[in-house]
């Protein structure tokens, strides 16, 4: 499934690579990985989920 989504990386990671994280976001669904590793592990998150985690980062 992770080779057919579209990927994007933060706009606060810089040009020049260093570690990031791609997020895409089938319908659904929020996924993640490792920009260093795109062959390797994708977190999956439903909608709510994902919320939830920004609101816990926020506070």
């Amino acid at each position: 499934m992770s080779d057919t989504l579209t990927w994007r990386k933060s706009s606060y990671s810089g040009a020049s690579g260093g570690n990031c994280v791609q997020v895409a976001t089938p319908p659904g669904a929020i996924a993640l990985r490792d920009s260093n590793h795109p062959t390797g592990p994708v977190l999956h998150f439903t909608p709510n989920e994902w919320q939830a985690f920004l609101a816990s980062i926020r506070a």
